[in-house]
């Protein structure tokens, strides 16, 4: 099973469509790299797997459970603001313009937010 799964993601900005149809099957322990020239929608698909950015069309699902969404205005938005709480604590992702403490190591960086905002423990803050 996988433990991601994106199909047929567009998002477009006016008339300019950024995302095409793009899909994505991810396992758990997967190591994925999007590569692509600048400004050909990598970190827009990712802003909008968890919803950062409004998707226009597409189907996602975590853990083989489909994501619930509706059409607003601006796009696809998840049904429950629960769910969207639930699914942006357990979708992570680094900016492409990014600060690291320095005295910290790369693991502490990245596991410091669940430790401090959703209070998980050290121990399993990396898994």
């Amino acid at each position: 099973m996988y433990k991601l799964t994106v199909e047929g993601l567009y998002k477009h900005y006016g008339n300019h469509e950024v995302l095409k149809g793009v899909s994505l099957q991810a396992k758990t322990g997967d190591v994925i790299s999007l590569i692509g020239a600048s400004g050909s929608g990598k970190s827009t698909f990712l802003r909008c797997i968890n919803f950062l950015e409004t998707p226009n069309d597409g189907t996602m699902s975590l853990d083989g459970k489909p994501i619930r969404m509706i059409k607003g205005p601006a796009g696809l938005q998840v049904q429950d603001d629960r769910e969207l709480q639930q699914l942006r604590t357990r979708l992570a992702m680094v900016f492409q313009h990014f600060n690291l403490w320095g005295h910290m190591t790369v693991l502490d960086n990245i596991t410091i937010a669940p430790r401090r905002v959703l209070g998980v423990s050290k121990k399993d803050a990396p898994r």
